[in-house]
């Protein structure tokens, strides 16, 4: 499983038009799921992603968690994180988990991140067609594979 987290000042999802989910400060997560991927990604990543010390404390250090600031998370589903770009120019995405794998691990880190901040986060429709827009903040943006936690 793999996060880019980016710290945001403002953001939001499109979808066929309509705005389907929009936060002030706090973090758009873009999650690509593998088919190797399992609960146990799921609780780990959630954790980091709601614990994350990035947004700038009194001294202008990386510091504060969402918590913190009372932020928000805009959780958007990309599979094309798990892009191979080894052979030609055109991407493989045989590494992504198919729907079946991908949308009840979506759902769950989802409700745990739900769980976690203690408020609802806001999201994309898996496999939809979406507009995301963000204003970076930073600009800071985090990478975490849950395949490599050491």
């Amino acid at each position: 499983m793999i996060a880019v987290i980016q710290r945001v000042t403002e953001a939001s999802v499109t979808i066929q038009g309509h705005v389907h989910g929009q936060i002030e400060t706090g973090f758009v997560v873009l999650l690509g799921i593998t088919h190797q991927d399992g609960m146990e990604d799921v609780e780990w990543l959630a954790g980091k992603i709601a614990n994350l010390r990035i947004f700038n404390d009194q001294e202008g250090k990386m510091n504060r968690s969402l918590a913190d600031v009372n932020g928000n998370i805009l959780l958007i589903s990309q599979f094309t994180l798990h892009a191979s770009t080894k052979k030609g120019n055109r991407p493989s995405f045989t590494e992504a988990a198919p729907p079946a794998v991908a949308i009840p691990l979506y759902q769950a880190m989802a409700t745990r991140l739900e769980q976690l901040l203690g408020k609802p986060i806001q999201t994309g429709i898996f496999g939809a067609d979406m507009k995301v827009r963000l204003l970076n903040d930073g600009p800071v943006t985090i990478i975490i594979d849950t395949k490599n936690k050491k």
